[in-house]
């Protein structure tokens, strides 16, 4: 006897694709949009919850809008893209928000503007959700675009673990690095971090301030005013180039040995420990943390050396072609004095 096997046959097109995630957004404006454009470019669908659903401006392709109640109870997950002081609506939302995961990507214009930070607040107000602070670092721009290395870092905090979670496996879909930073009672170190003015380069550009008014200092004293106290010789025309050009290499080296010193003392302390898993001391951990930013001074100083070198044989040809021109009109003019005196 023979067995048959029936096998039934189906073009791959036709096979049941999984259904999409279903994300919610409560707010249009630039963040929301390209938040929005990004979710859906991943291969999430998008809900936006508007006041007013058939007014609120150019949304992305593909993505609905609905009023708040409605978008909430469509999606587990809302992003919460307005402002803290239009939060007060949420409170009445309370019902369709119980067991959501509200991200709060909000941010202030000043640090200390209130007592509690801003994803604390949406928790005391909405108690039944589970809030993580995630996403107020990045900006429309990057979000539109996708993570560059300058923010590719998503950082966030909550109470609940698995809400936590949930929010990672989105932040890592659109392509950003996540970093738990603990309960959502560090939301407020969160959302200083957008308010600080380039906090790694305070370091590196404290370091190459300082090495360049003392390097400055030093050989104008032994170059400019020791040569003419002694010599009554006045060079002070070589003060912003010869003199300038003569630090730029200094620091420069100076900041390269910085930028790889921190390594070597690191691998010498691993050797001596033992181990490669004990933390750093703090002042050599913040110290590795800015070796990119010394490297990258490093070479701009180095780049000011080689722009005042080319710049220093151009101005010793400009002050011989102004010579030549004073000499040829002084040796004319001598020559013109002359002929006349002959012939008078």
């Amino acid at each position: 006897t023979e067995k048959v096997c029936h096998l039934s046959l189906c073009p791959l097109g036709t096979a049941a694709a999984p259904e999409q995630e279903l994300l919610c957004i409560f707010g249009t404006g630039d963040l929301g949009r390209s938040l929005g454009q990004r979710l859906l470019q991943t291969g999430y669908r998008v809900v936006y919850g508007s006041r007013r659903p058939h007014s609120c401006g150019p949304l992305p392709e593909r993505a609905q809008v609905m009023s708040h109640a409605a978008a909430a109870q469509s999606a587990n997950l809302v992003f919460i893209c307005i402002h803290r002081e239009n939060y007060d609506f949420l409170e009445t939302l309370a019902p369709e928000l119980k067991g959501k995961v509200l991200v709060d990507v909000s941010n202030n214009v000043e640090k200390n503007l209130y007592p509690e930070a801003n994803a604390e607040y949406l928790q005391r107000l909405i108690p039944g959700a589970h809030v993580v602070k995630a996403f107020n670092t990045l900006s429309a721009w990057a979000l539109q675009n996708g993570p560059s290395d300058a923010n590719r870092q998503v950082y966030l905090c909550g109470n609940n673990a698995e809400a936590k979670q949930a929010v990672s496996v989105v932040a890592t879909k659109l392509g950003f690095t996540v970093l738990d930073r603990g309960s959502v009672s560090a939301a407020k170190e969160l959302e200083d971090f957008p308010l600080q003015l380039f906090p790694e380069w305070r370091l590196p550009l404290r370091l190459a301030v300082g090495l360049t008014a003392f390097f400055f200092f030093y050989l104008l004293i032994r170059d400019i005013i020791s040569v003419y106290i002694k010599e009554k010789k006045d060079i002070s025309f070589r003060i912003m180039v010869s003199l300038a050009n003569k630090v730029f290499p200094i620091v420069s080296l100076i900041m390269l040995s910085l930028c790889y010193l921190p390594g070597v003392i690191a691998a010498f302390l691993q050797l001596y420990r033992g181990t490669k898993y004990k933390r750093f001391p703090d002042w050599l951990d913040r110290w590795m943390l800015c070796r990119k930013q010394l490297g990258l001074l490093a070479l701009g100083f180095a780049f000011l050396h080689v722009l005042y070198t080319l710049i220093i044989p151009i101005r010793y040809y400009v002050r011989f072609r102004l010579s030549a021109i004073t000499v040829s009109e002084v040796r004319d003019s001598l020559t013109a004095g002359e002929s006349l005196c002959l012939m008078q």
